[in-house]
C-alpha cells in the first residue's frame, strides 16, 4: 500500500540567470512500513527534499501525498496541524527544548495538539528506546545518543504515517550512530513504521529497505 506519492516535484531559488534548481522534477513512491534512504551528496538536494515531503517548506511546483493528503493543498493552518499528526522527524541535531526534561521532550507532540498524553505509550517509548531511568533528565545530561533517542520518541509519540530522518547520525560517533541505526530499523519493523532517511554515508543507506540517489536535484 502506497503511503507517499510525490510527483513531479520542484522546487527552485532566484530567478533568470540566478535561478538554481533545488529539485529538479523529482517522482517517486513509497509503501507503507518501508525504510527508504535517499543518499547525496552535500548540495545535491537530498536535504530540501526532505523539507517538502515533511511539510516544512513548500514546493515551486509538483505535489506531495502522504496517506492520500494532497499537503499542498492544505492551507497553512492545516498544514500546521497535518504535520503534528502524521509526520515526526529527526534532526541530525536533536532540536530538543534544554528546559524540558526527557519526558516532556517526547511528549511534547501531545502537548502542542492540546491532548493529553497516552500514559501506556509513554511507558512503551521510554521503555524501547532505553530512557526509563532518564525521563527525569534535562538534555544537557544526556549523551549524544541518549539526545537522539529523545529525539527519535518525541518524533514516534503522535504515531506518525512516516518518520523522517535528517541525517540521524551526522552528529554522533561511530558506536552511537550504529545504536541509533538499528534502533530505528527496528521500530520500523516492529510497528510497520514508515520511514524516510537521508544519509551522505552508503554503509548506513544499505540497511535500508531501497535506496534513491539524488544529484544536482534529480534522482539518478
Amino acid at each position: 500500500m502506497e503511503i507517499v506519492n510525490v510527483c513531479d516535484l520542484c522546487k527552485t531559488y532566484g530567478k533568470g540567470a540566478n535561478e538554481i534548481k533545488a529539485i529538479d522534477h523529482v517522482s517517486f513512491s513509497v509503501e507503507k512500513g518501508e525504510f527508504l534512504a535517499i543518499i547525496g551528496a552535500s548540495g545535491s538536494g537530498k536535504s530540501t527534499l526532505l523539507h517538502l515531503l515533511g511539510g516544512v517548506d513548500r514546493p515551486t511546483s509538483g505535489k506531495v501525498y502522504i496517506d492520500g493528503t494532497d499537503i499542498y493543498a492544505l492551507s497553512s493552518d492545516e498544514l500546521a496541524i497535518f504535520r503534528r499528526r502524521n509526520v515526526g522527524i529527526i534532526y541530525q541535531f536533536y532540536n530538543l527544548i534544554p528546559i524540558l526534561n526527557v519526558e516532556e521532550n517526547i511528549t511534547l507532540p501531545c502537548e502542542l495538539d492540546g491532548k493529553e498524553p497516552d500514559p501506556g505509550r509513554v511507558t512503551e517509548i521510554m521503555q524501547l528506546l532505553g530512557l526509563s531511568e532518564r525521563k527525569q533528565h534535562l538534555p544537557n545530561e544526556l549523551s549524544g545518543g541518549q539526545q537522539q533517542r529523545v529525539s527519535i520518541g518525541r518524533a514516534l509519540m503522535n504515531s506518525p504515517s512516516i518518520i523522517l530522518a535528517d541525517e540521524p547520525t551526522g552528529n554522533l560517533d561511530s558506536k552511537a550512530g550504529e545504536e541509533v541505526i538499528s534502533l530505528l530499523l527496528d521500530l520500523n519493523r516492529r510497528f510497520e513504521q514508515t520511514t524516510i532517511m537521508i544519509t551522505h554515508d552508503l554503509n548506513i543507506a544499505r540497511k535500508a529497505d531501497r535506496i534513491i540517489t539524488i544529484e544536482d536535484g534529480r534522482i539518478k
